[in-house]
């Protein structure tokens, strides 16, 4: 389960923002997850609180905002949903797509003290 990986490293990143600018506790955490970032939401709600005893971020709630997947074909240009990572262009029909989202996970905001 590498959501618990993952989860100790926005732990970390959460106490070192801390330190540089000057909050002491955080009591909500935003988490975009793309559709193709192979992180599983469920893992990340189980692991949270278990990740983040007796830490600044402690009985924190956490969000998690899902992104669907985006490409640019890399033949007409055009940008289109992606369902999945091997979509064809729906305009052209090209195979070369490019992802833009859906790939990525990362803190979209906090509320702090």
């Amino acid at each position: 389960m590498h959501e618990l990986s993952l989860l100790e490293n926005v732990r970390e990143i959460l106490e070192k923002n801390a330190l540089s600018q000057s909050f002491s506790k955080v009591t909500q955490v935003t988490l975009e997850i793309g559709r193709f970032s192979n992180v599983e939401p469920d893992a990340l709600r189980f692991c949270f609180d278990v990740v983040m005893k007796d830490s600044l971020a402690e009985n924190a709630e956490l969000i998690i905002c899902e992104l669907n997947g985006l490409g640019v074909c890399q033949q007409c240009g055009q940008q289109l949903e992606m369902t999945t990572l091997y979509d064809a262009c729906v305009y052209c029909g090209s195979p070369f797509v490019t992802v833009i989202q859906g790939a990525e996970m990362k803190i979209k905001d906090l509320i702090v003290i």
